[in-house]
Order: structure tokens, then C-alpha cells, then sequence
């Protein structure tokens, strides 16, 4: 039996898109502000250069805060509305919000059919999510949404009896995604270079009034002060986009 991951050498980001190339993505996460910290660079640069990418949220973060005074319902509205506004600094063609409980994320069969459904009605070439197997301590929705999100795009969109209710009533067809990027992993090997992007990741970041706190947007660029910007993934490569090639291969040379 033929084993369907296989690992590439480093690639320092998906080409510039060929006219007329299909050029996709989407973006897993947990919580609002999950993804502008994590990929917000590569999502600014993509959106820039004409990708269409969404962004799938498993909750509101109705537990993200310290104060006593906040009721999680009242939070969960005020980070949906910052969600999206960064969602519009970047380019987003849609957020979407799945309505889990913050905290209380479970690798369920339903959650698991919730993504295999946007993976086939949105069909990306690419999906960004957390690297549940990350060894460094990571919040547990942040674990969950990157197990679910593996399993739905390997192989539950894919084959048409995993949740066959899609196609049968709705008519959506299975759906293979190229790459995974699983991000805060242990081991990257595959880096974008968002230097020319950090205003934009940084204009989105800034939307998430009620997690920045105090930190200005200075504060938060001297990260990168005299330094390339990159933000790191781990890929898994699972197929090939139409025409029998994969993101990243023309950087490298390849052909498929």
C-alpha cells in the first residue's frame, strides 16, 4: 500500500499563481485572532496575489478574556465582529463561525463532517491548520480543530462514503486538498517570506482590540526589527493541483 503523506525538502512558499490557476486555501483554527498570529502574513500575501482563501473559526472565543465583568456571550459577539474586520484588512473572501463552545472542543463526528463539508463546498488547494502533534504546550481547541481538520482532509473529503449526505442531498462532490501547512510545529520545512506583507498581517492583528491589550503596533513589530519576516509550517502534500502539479514545484524545479 502506497502511504499518501509524503515529505518534501524546505520550500520558501507557493509560487506566484500562474494566470488562469485555480489558487485556494483555508484556514482551520480555534478561536478569533488564532489565524493573524499563526499565518496572517501568508494569508495577506496570498489574498495580494489574487488567491481566494476563508477562514473556518470551530468557536468565538466566548472565554478569551480576565476580566470578571464580561459575560461570554457579550465576548463572543465583540470577537466575532473584530474576527471579521481583520478578515477584511486581509482579503478574505468569508469567515466563517462554526459555534462551539470555547474551551470544550471535541474531535467529534460532527465536527469532523462540519469541515469535510466547507473542504467540498469551498474546495481549496490549500488548508492551514494547528499541528496537533506540536510538543510544546498548546491550548487544547488548538490540538482538537488541528486533529479534525487532518482528518477531514485525509481521507474523509476525499471518499464519497464519509459523510455521503453531501453529495446525495446537495450534490457536493468529494474533495481532495494538495498541501496541508500545519502551523507552530516542531519541525517546519516550509517557509513563506511575508516581509512585504507585515503592515497588512499587522492592520489585521490590531482589529483583536479586546486580546491586544496594551501592546501597540510597534511593540508588536519589533518581533521582526531588521529581519526577514517568514512565518514556518510543517507541509503535508496529499495531491496535485489540476494540470498534475503541486504548489511550490515551479520555485523548485519540479514538474509532476
Amino acid at each position: 500500500m502506497k502511504f499518501p503523506f509524503r515529505r518534501q525538502r524546505p520550500v520558501p512558499g507557493l509560487p506566484l499563481p500562474a494566470p488562469g490557476e485555480p489558487t485556494s486555501a483555508m484556514v482551520v483554527v480555534a478561536h478569533p485572532d488564532d489565524a493573524e498570529f499563526m499565518c496572517g502574513g501568508t494569508v495577506a500575501r496570498w489574498c495580494a496575489e489574487g488567491w481566494d482563501v476563508w477562514y473556518v473559526l470551530a468557536t468565538s472565543g466566548d472565554k478569551g478574556t480576565r476580566d470578571l465583568e464580561v459575560d461570554g456571550q457579550y465576548l463572543a459577539a465583540v470577537r466575532e465582529r473584530e474576527q471579521r474586520e481583520a478578515g477584511k484588512a486581509l482579503g478574505l473572501r468569508e469567515v466563517i463561525f462554526l459555534g462551539h463552545p470555547d474551551g470544550f472542543l471535541v474531535n467529534s463526528h460532527e465536527l469532523r463532517g462540519q469541515v469535510v463539508r466547507l473542504l467540498r463546498r469551498y474546495r481549496p488547494n490549500v488548508v492551514i491548520t494547528w499541528d496537533p502533534f506540536a510538543s510544546r504546550l498548546n491550548h487544547t481547541d488548538h490540538r482538537i480543530i488541528g486533529q479534525a481538520t487532518l482528518d477531514a482532509a485525509f481521507p474523509a473529503s476525499r471518499d464519497h462514503l464519509y459523510y455521503p449526505r453531501d453529495y446525495a442531498e446537495d450534490g457536493m462532490e468529494p474533495h481532495r486538498v494538495a498541501d496541508l501547512l500545519l502551523a507552530a510545529s516542531a519541525s517546519p520545512d516550509y517557509h513563506v517570506d511575508v516581509t512585504a506583507h507585515l503592515g497588512t498581517k499587522l492592520d489585521a492583528l490590531m482589529k483583536h482590540e479586546s486580546q491586544i491589550g496594551q501592546r501597540t503596533r510597534e511593540d508588536i513589530l519589533k518581533r521582526w526589527s531588521g529581519k526577514t519576516a517568514h512565518e514556518s509550517f510543517r507541509r503535508i502534500h496529499l495531491g496535485s493541483l489540476p494540470g498534475g502539479r503541486s504548489p511550490g514545484d515551479e520555485e523548485q524545479g519540479r514538474t509532476k
